[in-house]
C-alpha cells in the first residue's frame, strides 16, 4: 500500500501579487499604421512564472525567445483570454512592454487557476 503524503499546491492566492491588464487592441484611424488600445478587457492578480523547458522550445519555433508564462485565477465566464487580446504587467521588468496572448490552457493540476503563455509583441 501507498503512503499518503500531503503535497501542497503548486500556486496558491498568496502568490498572485503582480497585476496584469488584459486589452484589446484596434488598427489606428487616418492613415497612419499601427494600433491603439481599444479597450481594457480585464484586470486581474497574476504569478509571472518562470518559462519552462516546453514553452521555451514552443517559443524557439515561432522565432522568439521573450515568452512568459502568467497564471492568473480563472475569471470562469467574466473574461476568457483569446489569442486576439494584449497584455500589461504592471511591474519595473516588463514596463513599456506589450505581450500577445499566444496560448491559454488550464492548470491540471490546481483547476482554479489558468496559465497563459504570451510572447513579446513588436
Amino acid at each position: 500500500m501507498r503512503k499518503f503524503e500531503y503535497k501542497s499546491p503548486r500556486v496558491h492566492s498568496g502568490e498572485l501579487r503582480t497585476p496584469v491588464i488584459f486589452y484589446e487592441y484596434a488598427p489606428n484611424d487616418g492613415p497612419e499604421p499601427g494600433e491603439s488600445e481599444k479597450k481594457v478587457l480585464f484586470k486581474s492578480w497574476a504569478k509571472i512564472d518562470e518559462m519552462w523547458l516546453k514553452d521555451m522550445e514552443l517559443a524557439k519555433s515561432q522565432g522568439t525567445e521573450s515568452d512568459v508564462t502568467i497564471i492568473i485565477r480563472d475569471p470562469l465566464d467574466d473574461y476568457i483570454p483569446s489569442n486576439k487580446h494584449y497584455i500589461s504587467i504592471d511591474d519595473r521588468m516588463y514596463r513599456n512592454c506589450r505581450y500577445n496572448i499566444k496560448h491559454v490552457q488550464p492548470d491540471v493540476q490546481d483547476r482554479n487557476f489558468i496559465n497563459v503563455v504570451a510572447g513579446l509583441s513588436k
